[in-house]
């Protein structure tokens, strides 16, 4: 009685005899507790996984472990061996493969147990994870006596990844503890949607308490696994096969488990059924998932703390300091904002001190592996990150001259709007957004001509240039939300990018410039209804034959919305005309073609100033065509050759200026660091 229990017998060194891995197992699940220095736990982490177990199985033992783990601390004793299996594959030059296969097993292992834990727990602090352990226990004499369990496992992960270069042997190792970080820091899908004080995350707040030289090495890791895309090797060594070359237990027991475990175990799918050539690369994918996961964390800071400020940062500028809630500073965003690309000399170019290490990379490298990826969610939620904050690589896009690495996949994206979500359309318009506020981006769209748009669908595009097809495609979307998701911040986002690019319009082309005008047209017809709907029930109002309601409270609202939608349509062809009118004949021909789209707003208060210059236009050009002798009726190509001829004697007089609200920026609201 009280005895420690004894180690199951496995046979002699090496051997693996039949049953000895559902022995292992059974008592890891059992109800007996193995010290943290027991031959245990060395013999579970050197079994050659090849069980094949049901998924009726995997839930049994998951089930026995969780119930088991407050008195056995198995999970703890887990996790502090597979710390101490990371720091051997560290500490030795050549490393043999028992020792990474020790690691990778205690990886796969916890990853199991504590993603069923973390689904299936009940309390908010997370009791069920029992991290707490003797630290007086026989073989933890070395154990940091400062540190908690859940920083001494972040320290020892975080410190492997970011330390150890992705290599043939090490890869499945790499693989493993991406998948247990994706594990580690799932708690946050158990808390409401905003974060709150109470939000406790053990191990990602454990993560973000890091020393500033770990958190920039695994920032800078996580990004070159994703620029370089490291393939898994199809021959190498791995318990994902058996002895005889067929699956073992990290492919059958992972998707047996895959609705219990939900990570990408089906990952090894590929790696046996799929050519290296056509693959992709699972481990830049999850790396990807990591650092997004890392640098968009935030923990909220309670009303009791008490932290200098420039370690915080506001949801919102304009929303009243005593309801905003306050962040703490996160290390892994401040890293990737501060990144600089290795092209550079070490020193700052400015002369600025850099607090702390700077993560160094390839914009160059990261710009292609960008383009070459922005079909993908999370790769185009990375872009948003950089551009919106880091200024540097921000500056690197928009030199760049092959924007369209860029823009034609996140073009395609927009014109492919209906499959997808509203907020994977806002993050697009956003990073459109953010670019559109730098004259040389609009400037550079419209010389960048593109010999064919493939995916365009609705008519063949030919030698048109990738700011004719943004102006398309833009109000392709603002047509698209008119008429399904009808969201009015989406509507806003769409012109006020078309805004920013109107004074810098070159050379726009007949599509797009009768696209512009169609637009106006539309929102002109929805406005006109609006109008109507109001002035009808404002008059049955008045003859008392309804009731004033929240109706026509909407309606106003919803007019108001359409009103300030058709002055920035105006404004945005106000600023071709008056900054860029002998540049854009196709323009002029446009607004002359179905000018009478404007004549119902000509007299309207809201409206006037602004088609003053339109009518300007129009006058001018009417007038050079009415003076002109022609035998026979005005064709397309006659018209827009007396508009060129014309455009070249054109100098703006009588153009007013307006200098008010066509410099749209996007002001982010709580998710800068």
């Amino acid at each position: 009685m009280g005895a420690a229990p004894s180690t199951p017998r496995l046979g002699e060194v090496g051997a693996a005899p039949p049953g000895a891995a559902e022995q292992m197992f059974a008592a890891l699940v059992g109800d007996k507790a193995y010290p943290i220095s027991s031959e245990f736990w060395k013999q579970l982490f050197e079994l050659p996984l090849t069980l094949q177990w049901p998924r009726e199985r995997v839930l049994q033992a998951c089930h026995a472990f969780a119930q088991n783990n407050y008195n056995t601390k198995h999970l703890t004793k887990i996790l502090i061996h597979l710390v101490w299996c990371l720091q051997e594959c560290t500490s030795a030059s050549s490393v043999s493969y028992g020792v990474y296969r020790k690691a990778i097993n205690a990886a796969y292992i916890s990853s199991i147990f504590l993603k069923f834990i973390i689904e299936n727990a009940k309390a908010d602090n997370w009791q069920e994870l029992c991290l707490h352990i003797d630290k007086d226990e026989k073989g933890l004499e070395n154990f940091p006596s400062d540190q908690t369990v859940e920083y001494f496992l972040m320290k020892g992960v975080l410190n492997y990844i970011g330390s150890v270069d992705v290599s043939p042997e090490s890869c499945y190792l790499h693989h493993e503890l991406l998948n247990l970080m994706l594990v580690l820091m799932s708690t946050q899908l158990c808390s409401g949607p905003s974060p709150e004080p109470k939000d406790v995350h053990p191990f990602i707040d454990a993560a973000m308490l890091q020393e500033s030289t770990t958190v920039g090495s695994v920032v800078q890791k996580l990004l070159l696994n994703f620029v370089r895309r490291p393939q898994i090797p199809l021959n190498g060594s791995h318990p994902v096969f058996s002895d005889n070359g067929g699956p073992g237990v990290l492919q059958r027991v992972g998707s047996a488990a895959a609705n219990l475990v939900l990570l990408p175990y089906y990952t090894f799918n590929y790696l046996v059924n799929a050519s290296a050539e056509g693959a992709t690369s699972q481990l830049a994918d999850n790396s990807l998932l990591v650092l997004l996961i890392l640098i968009h964390y935030r923990k909220c800071i309670s009303m009791t703390e008490s932290i200098p400020i420039d370690n915080i940062y506001m949801s919102d500028s304009n929303t009243n300091i005593k309801d905003a809630p306050s962040f703490h500073e996160n290390p892994y965003c401040k890293a990737l904002n501060n990144a600089k690309d290795i092209q550079f000399d070490r020193a700052d170019v400015e002369g600025n001190a850099q607090n702390g290490p700077v993560v160094r990379l390839s914009f160059a490298s990261l710009f292609d592996a960008l383009g070459t990826c922005l079909k993908d969610e999370s790769s185009v939620l990375l872009l948003y990150s950089l551009v919106h904050g880091n200024c540097d690589f921000q500056e690197y896009v928009l030199v760049r001259t092959d924007l369209d690495t860029l823009l034609m996949p996140i073009l395609e994206m927009l014109y492919n709007a209906s499959r997808k979500t509203s907020n994977q359309i806002y993050m697009l318009l956003i990073i459109l957004l953010i670019l559109s506020q730098d004259s040389t981006f609009n400037a550079s769209v419209h010389k960048l001509v593109l010999p064919s748009v493939p995916w365009y669908q609705e008519r063949l595009m030919h030698q048109t240039s990738l700011g004719s097809l943004m102006v398309v495609i833009l109000i392709r979307t603002i047509k698209y939300n008119l008429s399904k998701l009808r969201d009015v911040y989406l509507h806003t986002n769409c012109l006020a990018i078309l805004a920013n690019m109107g004074p810098h319009v070159h050379r726009l082309s007949a599509y797009a410039s009768q696209r512009l005008v169609s637009l106006f047209d539309m929102l002109s017809r929805k406005y006109a209804k609006l109008a109507e709907l109001k002035n009808d029930k404002a008059s049955k109002i008045i003859s008392d034959q309804i009731e004033p309601d929240n109706i026509s409270d909407d309606t106003s609202t919803e007019l108001h919305i359409y009103t300030d939608f058709l002055r920035i349509v105006l404004e945005i062809v106000n600023a071709i005309l008056t900054y860029a009118l002998p540049r854009n004949p196709e323009v002029v021909y446009a607004i002359l073609h179905r000018q009478e789209v404007f004549q119902p707003f000509k007299n309207h208060p809201r409206f006037n100033e602004l088609l003053e210059n339109i009518y300007t236009v129009l006058d001018f050009f009417n007038s050079r065509m009415d003076m002109q002798q022609l035998d026979g009726e005005w064709s397309v190509d006659k018209v827009l050759e007396l508009i060129n001829k014309n455009c070249r004697s054109w100098r703006g007089e009588g153009m007013k200026i307006f200098f008010q609200s066509w410099c749209h920026k996007f002001v982010p609201c709580g998710d800068s660091c």
